[in-house]
């Protein structure tokens, strides 16, 4: 949990927490700039010094998706890492090229929608256990439904039970993106064409049921159109564009 170190001036401004590092950058010759997405704390940027050195005490522990303890010394506008603790390295997902980038798209998604020191707990815990699963289950389906459950979280929840436009019922047949949902036959102009299948894949995925589609994969052209789906809504609700979504 989350903690405040007591103490003098110097100790009020340091602190503890755990999080999910989202990216690391090059500063100067010897340090990097890390990103976490923290249960506590929201967004944090840190410098973490010395780390490219060889005899760095941080070593190995801040590559992007490992999942740390860290203590922080607070900044104007920069934090300092002080002390990091890996709680897991994921490793399975840095062995599976596939894995990796799809993990590495999830870390992007974060990054783009997380507030800088705004503690969002749920969108940590949401990360870290979307991590856990894509190491355990190498499926694109797991970055798919993060997707899809990061918009939830946002306010846009997919419209997958009903026309967007008319409020009418199935089959559905394209996809509004202003709109956030699904048109039928009558308001299909303007759309883009779905899959058949596709509504009803979001619909159990935003639904909680992941779970079955892991275990029960839809056929493969439905899964790419939801994942295509989710990336494009992703993007064109938070205008801006997913880079690492062009490695997948």
């Amino acid at each position: 949990m989350p903690t405040a170190a007591p103490g003098s001036a110097r100790g009020q401004r340091l602190y503890r927490d755990q999080g999910v590092v989202l990216r690391s950058i090059k500063l100067g010759e010897a340090d990097r700039i890390v990103t976490l997405m923290s249960e506590g704390h929201g967004k944090v940027r840190a410098v973490a010094k010395g780390i490219r050195k060889t005899g760095s005490k941080f070593g190995g522990r801040l590559e992007p998706a490992t999942h740390v303890a860290f203590q922080c010394h607070r900044g104007r506008e920069l934090d300092v890492v002080t002390q990091v603790e890996t709680i897991d390295a994921h490793r399975a997902l840095r062995e599976h090229y596939g894995c990796l980038t799809h993990a590495v798209s999830m870390l992007e998604a974060v990054d783009q929608v997380a507030l800088e020191r705004e503690p969002d707990p749920e969108l940590y815990r949401m990360l870290e256990r979307a991590l856990r699963t894509l190491a355990e289950q190498p499926s694109p389906a797991v970055s798919t439904a993060f997707f899809w459950k990061l918009l939830s979280l946002e306010g846009f929840h997919p419209v997958v039970d009903q026309c967007t436009r008319c409020g009418g019922p199935a089959p559905f047949l394209a996809w509004d993106l202003r709109a956030g949902g699904v048109c039928c036959g009558a308001c299909v102009l303007g759309g883009r064409p779905i899959v058949p299948g596709t509504a009803e894949t979001i619909a159990r995925i935003v639904g909680g049921g992941l779970a079955g589609v892991l275990a029960e994969p839809p056929d493969d052209r439905v899964l790419a159109e939801v994942e295509r789906l989710a990336v494009a809504s992703l993007e064109f609700h938070s205008e801006r564009r997913l880079k690492s979504a062009s490695l997948r």
